[in-house]
């Protein structure tokens, strides 16, 4: 009998379309974030999504190095647009003398195919164009990497988070979100919602954190929630986030405010000052870099050129309505 099943039941399924599907080994419940600290430190930075830009980078070490002491966390995807040999090579050397964890990118490309694509699990409102590029994106950049030896070794021993201790303050670094290297549950309008609030108060208290520092969505977010706690997703590190500023964001946790310029917006939370920064990486040479790797009719320049030149159709006052 060929009966069909409920629509309900049908929606319900889990996604396997590579690129969309989220495999059971990224997942790990909040409360595994339990534990002591692998970082201590009075200031932290985290750099998610430095998506292979080289100039990026060096802004990064140019900033934190300004601060001493302070250590630097690359919470994953800092390799993606880095095909050529020499720019993959930069990245890891950039990355390895700190503090690191893998996100969809680090693990797809440190394996053979998994049926899972990139890795991203993207959400519905995600194009299958968009899907299919990135899948193609990933087996170019796991080219790249294969031909790197020992490298895969490496980039496959990283963890999926890390726990921080700054000040008084307990962090999460994650790639995705509080049960997932690849989870959404820290997207802007996700963190937005109402419905998923209850979600993520418990969240911080199976995890027993004062802060979650994430990426992964591509655009940031901060936001505080009275009784629980702060989310600080920072979007990205290697591309614009905004429209009209080309500038990556980073983001910092201090047990001192901060005094620099470029502060975009931040919180102070359990003596713990929580703030999301400008990355003023040298635009035009990054475009010379990205096209030269990626030109008109590649995946990559189909899927992000238009936001590295441009930035994002996306403003401030929506990924910090309540931050000061």
């Amino acid at each position: 009998m060929n009966a069909k099943l409920p629509r309900d039941v049908r929606l319900a399924a889990p996604e396997t379309r590579p690129g969309r599907a989220c495999p059971l080994s990224y997942r790990y419940p909040p409360a595994s974030l339990d534990r002591p600290p692998e970082v201590v430190a009075d200031t932290v930075y985290v750099v998610g999504g430095l998506y292979g830009n080289v100039e990026s980078l060096h802004a990064v070490q140019e900033a934190v190095a300004s601060e001493p002491g302070a250590q630097l966390v690359f919470n994953g995807d800092f390799h993606w647009f880095d095909v050529a040999a020499e720019d993959f090579a930069g990245i890891e050397t950039g990355v390895t003398p700190h503090h690191a964890l893998r996100g969809n990118v680090e693990t797809e490309i440190a394996s053979e195919d998994s049926g899972a694509g990139c890795g991203c699990a993207y959400p519905a409102d995600v194009s299958d164009a968009e899907v299919y590029r990135s899948n193609e994106i990933l087996a170019r950049l796991r080219e790249t990497a294969r031909a790197a030896p020992g490298m895969r070794e490496r980039l496959a021993a990283l963890p999926m988070n890390l726990v921080a201790q700054v000040g008084d303050a307990r962090v999460a670094i994650v790639h995705g979100d509080a049960s997932s290297l690849a989870g959404w549950g820290f997207a802007q309008d996700r963190l937005d919602d109402r419905d998923h609030r209850r979600w993520i108060e418990s969240a911080f208290r199976d995890a027993r954190v004062d802060i979650f520092a994430s990426t992964h969505t591509c655009l940031p977010a901060l936001r505080g929630f009275a009784g629980a706690g702060v989310v600080a997703n920072n979007g990205a590190a290697g591309m614009p986030n905004f429209a009209g500023r080309r500038m990556g964001l980073m983001t910092r946790l201090s047990v001192r405010p901060y005094e620099g310029s470029g502060r975009v917006a931040g919180f102070a939370w359990a003596d713990c000052h929580v703030d999301l920064l400008d990355i003023p990486y040298d635009a035009e040479a990054w475009s010379r870099r990205f096209l030269a790797a990626w030109p008109p009719g590649s995946a990559a320049h189909d899927s992000y050129w238009r936001r590295i030149a441009e930035g994002p159709r996306f403003r401030p006052e929506q990924a910090f309505p309540r931050a000061a």
